[in-house]
């Protein structure tokens, strides 16, 4: 895999380009700015661009600009977002425009590198994730105006939120500590509830964590 690191702390950009070489990840360059980032991008192709939402000059939105520049000019690389503080505006514009190879996580996550790495290969392999406790101010901003998802239970509100964290049938029901079966069922039921139309399954995941998104 290889990826590009755009962050104006050089702790934090030299130290996650360290950590990730040291797992076998391919880091193809690292930038300061958001122009930067689409200028490197454009020369190295990366399947995934790690980015923070604040840089210079202004440290106010050259990341976010950045990556939607760089989802018009280049869709095949992923986005990953690694924010120090949850903005769900920012989450719901990027995810309501696509769930396809974006990734919104908090840095604090990167202490825990083995779900890091596997966040950064679930945006390269076209997918989405999204960090906790970006998901539970999702939820709670979309339970509370009597949208779909007011229809769901508590429980599928667990199922829903684990989902958008990207994990499989078989790790929400370790996390939940239920039976497969299990979570197919709640996973079914919230399909149901959100008028998810019939199609494959990873599609209609993408689709169920947009629907609150949209909410």
């Amino acid at each position: 895999m290889r990826v590009l690191i755009a962050d104006d702390s050089l702790l934090i950009r030299d130290g996650l380009a360290s950590l990730l070489r040291e797992q076998g990840i391919d880091v193809v360059a690292v930038t300061d700015t958001g122009e930067g980032l689409v200028a490197k991008v454009g020369a190295h192709r990366p399947d995934v661009a790690i980015l923070d939402i604040r840089m210079p000059p202004t440290h106010t939105d050259e990341g976010l600009r950045a990556a939607a520049e760089i989802r018009q000019r280049y869709p095949e690389v992923g986005i990953l977002i690694l924010s120090q503080h949850v903005e769900v505006g920012v989450a719901t514009g990027l995810l309501a425009e696509s769930a396809d190879r974006i990734g919104y996580l908090l840095k604090e996550r990167v202490t825990d590198f083995d779900d890091f790495t596997a966040a950064l290969e679930q945006v390269a392999g076209g997918g989405s994730v999204l960090d906790p406790k970006v998901v539970s101010q999702l939820l709670s901003n979309g339970g509370d105006h009597g949208g779909p998802l007011a229809q769901l239970t508590p429980r599928e509100r667990e199922v829903i939120a684990l989902v958008a964290e990207g994990r499989s049938n078989k790790g929400i029901g370790q996390r939940l500590f239920i039976t497969e079966r299990a979570v197919q069922k709640h996973v079914t039921s919230i399909f149901l509830k959100l008028g998810l139309p019939p199609s494959d399954d990873d599609h209609r995941r993408i689709l169920a964590v947009l629907a609150y998104v949209r909410t």
